[in-house]
């Protein structure tokens, strides 16, 4: 491989090569009416509603894994913080860190990747920006993301408007993501059929939305997983939760998996799946809505809200035990997402 074929400093100096990487590979994908302005700022119109406004980072090793890639996770993860609490996703906005001597094949395979994903969300990227740094100073590409959307007027969802009586449902198999990337990043060679589950969730959540009136709370559980993200939303809204753990859902050969590396699945991230909370007389029509999408074929009622112990969540085990299910301690999977 020669110097042409991968990132140099020059490509971060705003001269020739930054033109030409600009130019030739990210308006080459990415390229609409807004973004091909190539203005210091991106100017649309503001559209009715409440605007909402999201901003994450994407630091995953390996950046290319069954099922995905930094590219299209920096989408998928976007784009599902804006659809959680309701929004429409609109706009994104990408930024790149770039390390010195990054093959320029392995970054357009990134930047198509996002482009596909976009299309697929219907969402438009619309400004960006490009940094270099040297060898050993980053591992090899960090995408950072804004995401903007609208929420219709009349829709209010959020983490703490769950209530005692509320049903708590997942839309499929928990801990995909975290296995798959492990995996990946440790060359286990399992024989395991492991993909990460990352998706756009905002053509899902519309459905949830559309049948439920009842709805509280969407919330997509990736880093600490479902646990720690059913902490935070106990937390918030002052109530506990009672789950069934044979009633949550996980990929067998996830649950091998965890069992043989003693990994608890309901800890693991997950990029393509949400948590639905809903009014108890509405979790069936909230499962049948989950269920008729390609995304949620699995999805299921997996426990309730109560108002005992504000804050704590319990798990009824498979075993015939009760026990807490607190909130993630540690990192026991670095760059994951």
């Amino acid at each position: 491989m020669t110097k042409r074929d991968t990132i140099l400093l020059d490509h971060g100096a705003g001269g020739k090569a930054s033109a030409e990487l600009v130019g030739g590979l990210f308006a080459k994908h990415l390229g609409n009416e807004v973004l091909g302005q190539m203005d210091d700022a991106a100017v649309i119109a503001p559209p009715p509603g409440r605007l909402a406004v999201s901003t994450d980072s994407f630091t995953v090793d390996p950046i290319f894994f069954p099922g995905g890639d930094i590219g299209s996770l920096a989408v998928h993860g976007t784009v599902n913080d804006v659809t959680m609490r309701g929004g429409r996703p609109l706009y994104l906005t990408a930024g790149f860190v770039l390390e010195e001597g990054l093959p320029i094949a392995d970054l357009e395979r990134v930047v198509a990747s996002m482009a596909r994903a976009a299309s697929e969300a219907g969402v438009r990227i619309i400004a960006g920006d490009t940094k270099v740094v040297g060898r050993g100073q980053a591992d090899k590409l960090f995408i950072n993301t804004t995401g903007i959307g609208v929420i219709p007027e009349g829709l209010e969802l959020g983490a703490h408007l769950a209530r005692p009586g509320d049903a708590v449902l997942v839309s499929g198999t928990m801990g995909d993501h975290g296995v798959t990337i492990m995996a990946s990043r440790e060359g286990l060679g399992l024989d395991a059929p492991l993909c990460s589950d990352s998706a756009s969730l905002n053509g899902l959540a519309a459905k949830v939305i559309a049948a439920c009136p009842g709805l509280k709370t969407l919330r997509d559980p990736t880093r600490g997983g479902l646990a720690t993200a059913l902490n935070e939303i106990a937390a918030s809204s002052k109530v506990d939760m009672e789950l069934e753990e044979p009633a949550i859902p996980i990929d067998p050969a996830v649950a091998g998996v965890c069992e043989l590396l003693g990994l608890d699945p309901l800890y693991l991230a997950n990029e393509g799946k949400l948590i639905c909370i809903v009014a108890s007389d509405e979790a069936q029509a909230a499962l049948r809505a989950l269920q008729a999408h390609s995304l949620g074929a699995k999805a299921a009622i997996i426990g309730r809200c109560g108002g005992e112990r504000p804050g704590k969540v319990w798990i009824n085990t498979t075993a015939g035990g009760r026990r807490i299910l607190d909130m993630l301690s540690g990192e026991p999977l670095p760059r994951i997402c």
